[in-house]
């Protein structure tokens, strides 16, 4: 295998220095213009330490070869235009399967892990009406709704993004279609191969997976859940939010039932979601990644951020409803982190989140 060239090593060191997420990368490219300068400025500062090593680095892209990926880089032609949109775009995708998955016409598909039967059976219907109609199928290979729209649309494209390494087939009992995904489909991962998946890296998979689509569809969901994080990131990043309605007397439809009341589309057939999907994407302007060598130069970025503590987050926090901007501020980290914590904390039912970006400590 080819030695990776400088710019490259550059690019994966700095995304996996300590406390440098995925916004503060961006904005240390905009600072410095490309990832070269970027670890140059670190490597020179007081914090070169903490600075991401070249052997680590070596080493995941060595592991990501020989799994016969590929890596792409924010900022790269290659990099799909529609992740790159979102504020908090992973620095690289290692990709396993057919990367021309990456850009077309997308639908994330979430929803329970303890799906009922007619969940399952309409998820099936819908992924194959949808697949069918040339729209891919994005979702997070977990048990349930996200795998019956993964194995119906095995023939027609889906993409699964991985909270772990692409190598760590989770949960264990989808290896079947993990393997069906990497022969027909595509598998995601910002992640170095070999990362086993944490309860952390779930809120951030979720932005890829919302991110990677045009629009994201809720099927069955608690009202505390974290399709709901993915719907609401969907929102977030200017994207349809589709939701199934279901009985108020069941606990897995209140997490859908919420999203239409505040809003989401009403989604009875696969034809709900196409006739939607086709006047949106038609209007809205396709977004690129924008130019990493602007003139713009944010301050205070010559150091990485701390990661923010979750107890010092509830701290922070009060019942009246505060900007993301202020919290990160406050806690003087890393947004990114910030924000992951903040999902955390929202799907344990200590933190509330509304509209605009602001968030709210639940008494």
């Amino acid at each position: 295998m080819p030695s990776p060239d400088a710019q490259r090593l550059a690019h994966v060191r700095l995304a996996r220095s300590q406390g440098i997420g995925p916004v503060t990368f961006l904005k240390l490219l905009e600072l410095h213009g490309d990832a070269a300068n970027a670890l140059d400025a670190l490597l020179g500062g007081t914090h070169a330490k903490k600075v991401g090593s070249i052997d680590d680095a070596v080493s995941e892209l060595a592991a990501a070869s020989k799994l016969g990926a590929t890596t792409v880089y924010l900022g790269d032609p290659a990099y799909p235009s529609r992740l790159a949109a979102i504020p908090d775009a992973p620095p690289i995708l290692h990709c396993l399967g057919d990367i021309s998955l990456l850009e077309g016409p997308t639908l994330a598909v979430v929803g329970a892990r303890n799906a009922s039967g007619a969940g399952l059976k309409l998820t099936r219907t819908i992924a194959t009406a949808l697949g069918e109609a040339g729209i891919w199928i994005a979702s997070g290979l977990a048990r349930g709704i996200d795998a019956a729209a993964h194995s119906a649309a095995i023939e027609t494209g889906t993409i699964a993004c991985l909270a772990g390494g692409l190598d760590i087939v989770y949960p264990r009992e989808n290896q079947q279609l993990y393997e069906n995904i990497r022969s027909k489909g595509l598998l995601v991962s910002e992640m170095p191969p070999g990362t086993k998946p944490q309860a952390r890296h779930f809120p951030r998979r979720n932005r890829i997976i919302s991110g990677l689509s045009d629009g994201t569809l809720v099927i069955e969901a608690a009202a505390r859940s974290g399709s709901l994080i993915t719907a609401r990131l969907a929102g977030e990043h200017g994207r349809e939010i589709f939701a199934v309605p279901g009985s108020p007397l069941d606990p897995r439809s209140a997490g859908g039932n919420r999203l239409i009341k505040d809003g989401a589309i009403l989604v009875r057939n696969a034809d709900d979601i196409i006739n939607e999907l086709s006047t949106s994407t038609a209007s809205r302007p396709q977004v690129k990644f924008s130019d990493t060598k602007s003139k713009k130069k944010p301050a205070n970025l010559s150091a990485p951020a701390q990661s923010p503590n979750p107890a010092n987050l509830i701290t922070i926090l009060s019942p009246s409803p505060i900007h993301i901007d202020e919290i990160v501020l406050l806690c003087d980290g890393a947004a990114d982190s910030i924000l992951a914590e903040l999902q955390l904390l929202e799907l344990d039912g200590k933190v509330a989140r509304h509209s605009g970006g602001r968030f709210s400590k639940i008494m």
